[in-house]
C-alpha cells in the first residue's frame, strides 16, 4: 500500500544509520486526565506537553481498558484486555495467572533493541513479579526513585507546624527525606540515560520508558507550583452531584481519600459524602499544580532527548494511564467507568510525519511555566478517531518497521504473541488531509465491584471478592454500560444477571449526566447497543 510505502522511506532516511530503526521514547504519567492546554483545558499551564502535541498526531477519543494502574498498564503493555490478562486488581502476575503473554518492550528487545524502564511504568510489587517484569521486558534492571518510598510518610508541612500524611502535600523539596522528589529523580536519570545512549545508540537502537508518579495521590510537589493557581480562581466541576438516576453499584465512593489525614479531619460521612466546596477548590488546584510541576519533567526530558541528538530519530509516546475525577458526579476517584476517567491524553510523535508541517527550529526547547506565561493556541494535527491504548503496542511495532502481531483468536490465553488492539498507523500517515478515514465505531472498558451499595472496598476490590463487572463502551454518539454477575473463580460474566444499565447521548449530554437507559423512548437503542457491547472489540475493528 502506498502509506506503507512512504513510512518506509521517511524510516530509512532519518532512523538509526546502521540499524535502519527508530528509537523510542515511551511516557506514561500517572493518573493524568486530560488536563492540558493542548486539550482545551486553558485553566491548567502545561507548556512542554503542548509543545510536544504540536509536533505530533493529538487523539482526542483515546481510551484505557480499566480505569486502576496496575490493570492498566498491564493491559497497554501487553496489548491484552483485563478479561485476558486476568487482572483486575494488584494481587496476580499476568504469566502464571493467565498466560506467558509478550510486552511491547519485551517485543524490542527481541528485536535488537536496549531497553529500559524508569519510574512506574508497570505497576511494581505482583502485578509484575516484583521485578517490573525484569529480564523478559528489560535489558538491565529497571530504576525506581528511591524517594518513592515515602509516599505514604508524614512529610506534609501542616498549619500546626508538625508533619502530616496528607492529601495536599506542596512541599519545600530541600526540606524532604533525599532532599528531591520521585519525579525529580526519574527525570535526573532519564537525563543521564540519554547521555550515556550517545554512543551505543549508534549501534542498537533504544526502547525508553518513563513513568511519572504525579498527579497520582498526594499531591506532593514542589510548593512554588502552587502559586501559578490561585484559590480564588479555581472553578468547581461543572457536574459536581451524583446523577439522580445512576444505579449505585456505578458510584465510586472515594475511600483512599479517607486515609489522608487532612481528608479525615472533615469528618466525612460515607459513603457519599460530600466534601466541602472550599476543600474541593483546594484538591482541583493542588492536581492542577501536580500536572504543572509533571509537564515540567516532561520538558526536561525531551529537552535532553534533542540535545543528544536524537529528536529526528525517536519515536515519542506520551499516554495517562487512566483519568481522574475531580469531583464530577461527586467522585473524586478515578474507580469507575465515566468518559472522565476512561478517558487519556495520547499524544504520538513521529519524526518527519507528524512535525513535517513545522519549521526547522529547535523541536524541543524547555520551557518553565513558574517564568513564562507561553501558551500554545494553534490548532495542530488532531484526530476524534477512537482509539485504545491496547494499540499502542501494535501501532509502535509497525512505526519501528518490526513484526506486528496478529490479531488475538477468541481462546487467547495460550498464545504468547497477538493483540486485542489495532495499529493506527493509517491515522498518523492520513493526518492533516481532508479525506477522513473510517476507523473503530467503538472502544471498551470495565471495572469490577463487590457489591451494589457501595462499601469500604467498592473502589478496590480483591479478586476473591469480586461479584459484579461493568462493562462500559463508547461510541462517536453514546457511552453504554451494563453491570452484571460475574464469576472470579472462572472469570466469566453473567449478562443476564443485570445490576445496572447506563446510557449517556453525547450530543446533548458530553457530561455523562443523564442516564436514559431506562426510559422506554431509548428501549430500541438500548437493545442494539447491548448486542454491539456482547460482540465486543472485534465487532468494531477498523474496517
Amino acid at each position: 500500500m502506498l502509506w506503507k510505502f512512504i513510512l518506509l522511506i521517511v524510516c530509512f532516511k532519518h532512523c538509526n544509520a546502521k540499524t535502519g530503526k527508530p528509537n523510542v521514547l515511551f511516557l506514561v504519567i500517572d493518573d493524568l486526565r486530560p488536563a492540558l492546554g493542548c486539550y482545551d483545558y486553558p485553566k491548567v499551564l502545561s507548556p512542554n506537553i503542548d509543545n510536544l502535541a504540536s509536533v505530533s498526531l493529538q487523539f482526542n477519543n483515546a481510551h484505557v481498558q480499566q480505569t486502576v494502574c496496575g490493570p492498566s498498564r498491564t493491559s497497554f503493555l501487553t496489548s491484552r484486555r483485563p478479561d485476558t490478562t486476568r487482572l483486575y486488581d494488584f494481587g496476580s502476575y499476568w504469566r502464571t495467572h493467565a498466560g506467558n503473554y509478550t510486552t511491547l518492550p519485551q517485543h524490542f528487545k527481541d528485536n535488537g533493541y536496549f531497553t529500559y524502564s524508569i519510574g512506574k511504568v508497570f505497576h511494581p510489587g505482583i502485578p509484575s513479579n516484583f521485578t517490573d517484569d525484569y529480564p523478559l521486558s528489560w535489558s538491565t534492571p529497571v530504576f525506581h526513585p528511591p524517594t518513592q518510598k515515602y509516599k505514604m510518610a508524614k512529610v506534609c508541612p501542616g498549619p500546626d507546624g508538625d508533619l502530616h500524611m496528607n492529601l495536599l502535600c506542596p512541599v519545600d523539596v530541600k526540606t524532604q527525606p533525599g532532599g528531591s522528589l520521585p519525579d525529580i529523580q526519574s527525570a535526573e536519570h532519564a537525563i543521564e540515560m540519554l547521555k550515556n545512549f550517545s554512543k551505543p545508540s549508534e549501534t542498537q537502537p533504544f526502547f525508553l520508558a518513563v513513568g511519572f508518579h504525579k498527579p497520582h495521590i498526594p499531591f506532593k510537589f514542589p510548593k512554588e507550583y502552587l502559586d501559578l493557581y490561585p484559590i480564588e480562581e479555581i472553578d468547581l466541576a461543572p457536574n459536581p452531584e451524583i446523577p439522580p438516576d445512576l444505579p449505585l453499584v456505578a458510584y465510586s465512593s472515594w475511600p483512599r481519600l479517607l486515609l489522608r489525614e487532612d481528608v479525615k479531619s472533615l469528618n466525612l460521612s460515607f459513603p457519599f459524602g460530600p466534601i466541602p466546596w472550599d476543600f474541593q477548590r483546594k484538591i482541583r488546584q493542588h492536581y492542577y499544580a501536580s500536572v504543572t510541576y509533571t509537564d515540567a519533567m516532561v520538558g526536561k526530558v525531551l529537552k535532553q532527548l534533542e540535545a543528544s541528538g536524537f529528536a529526528d530519530n525517536t519515536i515519542v509516546t506520551l499516554i495517562g494511564d487512566h483519568g481522574w475525577s475531580l469531583g464530577e458526579h461527586g467522585d473524586w476517584c478515578k474507580y469507575e467507568n465515566f468518559e472522565v476517567v476512561t478517558r487519556v491524553p495520547m499524544l504520538v510523535h513521529v519524526p518527519h510525519v507528524t512535525d513535517k508541517q513545522k519549521s526547522k527550529q529547535q523541536k524541543f526547547q524547555y520551557m518553565d511555566a513558574l517564568e513564562t506565561s507561553q501558551s500554545r493556541t494553534e490548532k495542530d494535527l488532531q484526530t476524534d478517531a477512537l482509539v485504545e491504548t491496547v494499540d499502542l503496542f501494535p501501532t509502535l511495532s509497525e512505526l519501528a518497521g518490526i513484526e506486528v502481531p496478529p490479531y488475538c483468536p477468541d481462546n487467547p490465553f495460550k498464545v504468547d504473541f497477538c493483540t486485542e488492539g489495532s495499529s493506527f498507523v493509517k491515522l498518523l500517515i492520513h493526518a492533516g488531509k481532508k479525506r477522513e478515514i473510517t476507523w473503530k465505531d467503538a472502544v471498551f472498558s470495565q471495572y469490577p465491584r463487590p457489591s451494589d451499595y457501595p462499601q469500604m472496598n467498592t473502589d478496590l476490590p480483591s479478586l476473591k471478592d469480586i461479584k459484579i463487572m461493568g462493562y462500559t463502551m463508547r461510541t462517536n454518539r453514546y457511552r453504554y454500560t451494563e453491570w452484571v454477575g460475574f464469576d472470579p473463580t472462572n472469570f466469566k460474566a453473567n449478562f443476564t444477571e443485570v445490576h445496572g444499565k447506563e446510557l449517556y447521548l453525547h450530543n446533548s449530554d458530553p457530561l455523562e449526566i443523564y442516564n436514559v437507559a431506562n426510559l422506554k423512548m431509548y428501549a430500541d437503542l438500548a437493545e442494539s447497543l447491548h448486542k454491539k457491547l456482547l460482540a465486543g472489540w472485534k465487532g468494531a475493528l477498523p474496517t
